[in-house]
């Protein structure tokens, strides 16, 4: 493989706009380089999350997958060619069977959770909270732009994904979800 960075600081941002892969310069606040910068935060979060999980873990390996597919996910944006595509439907049933396969052995949901129970389930909740926000503007992005829709639903699922990991990591160790106790309305 050749060498992607031969030089990290290039000045060329310096103004306040950046060069997407395919050569055109956008502001550095453009909806497209808001939800890559939402999509790296999370790709970030899951680095940290990883970290906090024992080598063993089963997670830990479709963690790590997710992180793949974010960049994956970032480079479609990167790109911005709607027929660059790398995100399809086949990465989506794989993720709802997982999914599936780790709901199945949770009881079933009666009151609203909140983020805790543990670190790594607190930190799989943020993850889950900045996968939303990056979702949101994949969204708004969708709006102005042409982007790969799958991608848009995998950034969903992928929130799915976290909260049921959220919900198996709380409960490791003995441990307990934290549910919501809410208070009562004042008349």
């Amino acid at each position: 493989m050749a060498n992607r960075l031969t030089k990290i600081y290039t000045r060329t941002g310096d103004k306040g706009t950046t060069s997407l892969a395919n050569g055109h310069k956008v502001d550095k606040c453009h909806p497209r380089i808001e939800t890559l910068g939402d999509t790296d935060e999370l790709n970030c979060l899951l680095g940290v999350l990883i970290t906090e999980l024992p080598a063993q873990e089963p997670l830990r390996k479709r963690l790590l997958q997710c992180q793949n597919d974010l960049f994956d996910l970032g480079g479609e944006l990167a790109v911005a060619d709607p027929d660059y595509t790398v995100i399809n439907d086949a990465v989506i049933t794989e993720m709802e069977q997982q999914i599936d396969a780790m709901n199945s052995t949770l009881p079933p949901l009666k009151e609203f959770i909140l983020p805790g129970g543990n670190r790594a389930a607190a930190l799989c909740h943020q993850a889950r909270s900045v996968c939303r926000r990056a979702e949101r503007r994949m969204v708004e992005l969708a709006q102005q732009e042409t982007v790969n829709q799958i991608s848009a639903k995998y950034l969903n699922r992928l929130s799915d994904l976290l909260f049921v990991a959220a919900r198996l990591l709380a409960r490791q160790h003995g441990g307990e979800e934290v549910l919501w106790q809410p208070r009562k309305p004042v008349k």
